[in-house]
């Protein structure tokens, strides 16, 4: 259907009430299967890298192969830059086609925050068609070069958010909530329902201007990500899960075909394993059958 920015979906999401996933992939292989699984359901897409993986690739193969991949899929998709802290890096991958570009400069000060935020939206605003997604607050745990220990983390205040949206000029809006990258490491994790709810109201309460997206999917109960959907979450990051999808599916088949050295079949269990997983991710988060 088109390349689009990730602003293009998230909004009729966030007006509808689902949320469309973003899916990390670290090589072409896996962002095969995310495209199909999100083609045989019908789903809008956010195809995302984080800064390590887009440098192992090449920020313009990784655009070259999605842009042969999105053009020809019936359905809207994009190409964000996930957690990266270097403006100048953000520059790079928005000059080679990704069409979202998100500037973490959450463990600056707020004031820092906003001039370097400020400094990538302006670039990508006056380039193309691409938008930009802010954090505000950080989130615990491990994202490729994000590191965030554990009690380090700071909740976003929503009467910030309100100033730091409007002056840093983003699109797309991360609060941090209490949600963490990696896996967590309580079956029942805090997090901060009514903060998101706040802050959701706060921008977005007399329509959505600026949708806002949730970090650290993986491990939660189906329950909390449906509460986190319903309460203005409509862009839904998902990491950790495909890891452990790709890198199992792997260790299964290598283990059940010890003497079978044939790398394309290899290959292909683990691209099953990624289709099946973004599947269930796409029904939990409600955009099936929404492109």
């Amino acid at each position: 259907m088109a390349i689009v920015n990730a602003r293009e979906i998230l909004i009729p999401a966030a007006e509808a009430g689902y949320a469309v996933g973003a899916f990390n992939v670290s090589n072409i292989i896996m962002m095969e299967g995310v495209i199909e699984a999100a083609i045989e359901l019908k789903a809008p897409l956010i195809i995302q890298t984080s800064v390590a993986p887009s440098k192992f690739l090449r920020p313009d193969i990784v655009a070259g192969a999605f842009r042969t991949l999105a053009e020809s899929a019936p359905i809207p998709i994009c190409l964000h830059l996930d957690h990266c802290n270097d403006v100048d890096y953000c520059k790079i991958c928005a000059n080679a086609g990704y069409t979202n570009i998100m500037i973490d400069a959450s463990k600056h000060d707020f004031k820092t925050n906003i001039e370097l935020t400020a400094q990538v939206s302006d670039f990508c605003h006056q380039l193309g068609d691409i938008s930009v997604e802010g954090e505000l607050g950080t989130v615990a745990g491990v994202e490729e070069e994000v590191v965030v220990a554990d009690g380090q983390e700071l909740l976003c205040s929503p009467d910030q958010a309100v100033e730091f949206v409007e002056r840093s000029r983003i699109d797309l809006f991360a609060p941090a909530i209490g949600t963490a990258h990696g896996v967590y490491k309580s079956a029942n994790p805090f997090v901060d329902f009514e903060r998101l709810a706040q802050i959701n109201r706060l921008l977005n309460g007399s329509g959505v201007k600026v949708p806002l997206v949730v970090h650290g999917g993986t491990g939660l109960a189906p329950e909390v990500v449906k509460k986190l959907v319903s309460l203005g979450g409509s862009k839904f990051n998902v990491s950790t899960d495909l890891k452990h999808t790709w890198i199992n599916a792997i260790d299964d088949y290598l283990h059940e075909h010890k003497t079978d050295y044939n790398t394309a079949k290899l290959d292909s269990a683990a691209k099953d394993a990624i289709r099946g997983k973004i599947k269930d991710w796409i029904d939990l988060l409600g955009s099936s059958g929404k492109a």
